[in-house]
């Protein structure tokens, strides 16, 4: 599974403050901190707080690839700030997203097809948040058709559900995790899959626990990648395990640290 950690994003203080300051030491700490935890790749955002998104999001790019290789998630509803950011990329990149609106979904096929970029869909439209399965595919299949129509390979394409919070779409979790199974069929190269993780303990007590049981599930339903907390030991270590028990990885006695290393 393609690990994305989430915590270079411009909505926790501690980020919000480097950005300010310009303290690329916090940054830099937090990228090694999470790729030692076991991320394969680093979600970058500037958040609700930022003055300049289109000056901060290279700021960060640029702090973050000082000091790793990894692949870079840009993280912005603004393509004009994606642009920025993939000017200022010399790692791999990940554009984080487009949604299946077609003025929007063409600027950023564009984009990951001239950046060399993967790109996430997001199955949500200008109408609003999709209420149940049959609306999620209903956008993925939009974001799929356009993707084969602009040439963009599906393999680069990553398609996310938008997980929503337990706490207030109950009803809607199981649809989610169906949406993950029937994503990987509607196209042949299957699309990716992924979610940002921790939208479904949002407002919840026990967010680790939820997390670590819904993480565990949507691996059960064919999940390829996850924007997460990758600093939760807990919640790696279940994931290693998810994956070890769906024959995804070779048993050990030693399996934990075994995988954490690699």
């Amino acid at each position: 599974m393609l690990i994305i950690g989430e915590s270079i994003n411009g909505m926790f203080s501690n980020i919000a403050a480097a950005l300010k300051n310009r303290d690329k030491k916090i940054v830099q700490a937090l990228a090694l901190e999470q790729v030692a935890a076991g991320a394969d790749a680093l979600d970058l955002s500037c958040g609700p707080a930022s003055r300049d998104p289109l000056i901060d999001l290279p700021w960060l790019v640029e702090a973050v690839q000082e000091v790793t290789d990894k692949p870079l998630c840009l993280d912005s509803s603004k393509p004009k700030v994606i642009a920025e950011g993939l000017k200022a990329a010399r790692n791999k990149t990940i554009i984080n997203s487009t949604t299946a609106d077609p003025e929007k979904l063409d600027i950023l096929l564009c984009l990951a097809k001239q950046y060399n970029s993967k790109l996430i869909g997001i199955a949500i439209s200008a109408k609003g948040i999709p209420q149940n399965k049959e609306q999620r595919l209903e956008l993925a299949a939009t974001i799929i058709t356009r993707a084969v129509e602009k040439e963009f390979p599906l393999s680069e394409l990553y398609l996310d559900p938008i997980v929503m919070p337990l706490n207030v779409a109950q009803n809607q979790i199981k649809d989610i995790l169906e949406a993950i199974a029937e994503f990987k069929m509607m196209a042949q190269p299957a699309p990716q899959t992924i979610i940002g993780l921790s939208n479904i303990s949002q407002g919840a007590s026990s967010r680790s626990l939820i997390n670590r049981t819904f993480l565990t599930m949507a691996v059960a339903s064919g999940l390829d990648s996850a924007i997460l907390d990758a600093k939760d030991k807990e919640l790696m270590d279940t994931l290693i395990t998810a994956e070890l028990i769906l024959n995804k990885n070779i048993y050990c006695d030693s399996y934990l640290e075994a995988y954490r290393k690699k």
